[in-house]
């Protein structure tokens, strides 16, 4: 595996560690060709998104530890499946997307202005955020 690369063309950043997410745990939406799903899109996820998932068969909030899985709850960051994703921003509840931990793979079946739609990513130096312009 080279170096990955998020959405907007630049490093792929971490998405999460508490919990640890990622296909392979590693706390990055990183993928490779185990990953069928494309677990590539990294949220902050909303009551409304699992509940969503919940209806089409994607329970994330039950534990499961036989697959090293914590079972997820609202304001977790969590790598989800890309074609997931797509099914909760066509019902009108997609999660929060981090564009900077999310890995251009998902490009392949996201459009980039749907995930900016949603797109939640704090600047490296939050300070512009207060900034008058």
């Amino acid at each position: 595996m080279g170096e990955k690369r998020n959405v907007l063309g630049t490093e792929l950043e971490e998405c999460g560690t508490d919990p640890v997410t990622g296909f392979y745990r590693d706390g990055c939406c990183t993928s490779g060709p185990a990953d069928t799903g494309s677990h590539t899109v990294c949220v902050v996820l909303t009551s409304e998104f699992l509940q969503h998932q919940r209806q089409l068969g994607n329970n994330l909030m039950t534990p499961r530890p036989e697959y090293d899985f914590p079972g997820l709850g609202p304001g977790d960051r969590w790598c989800v499946v890309a074609m997931r994703w797509l099914q909760s921003y066509r019902a009108g509840v997609a999660a929060p997307v981090v564009l900077a931990a999310t890995n251009e793979l998902a490009l392949e079946i996201i459009p980039l202005e749907m995930l900016r739609e949603h797109a939640i990513d704090v600047p490296a130096d939050p300070r512009s955020l207060t900034e008058s312009g």
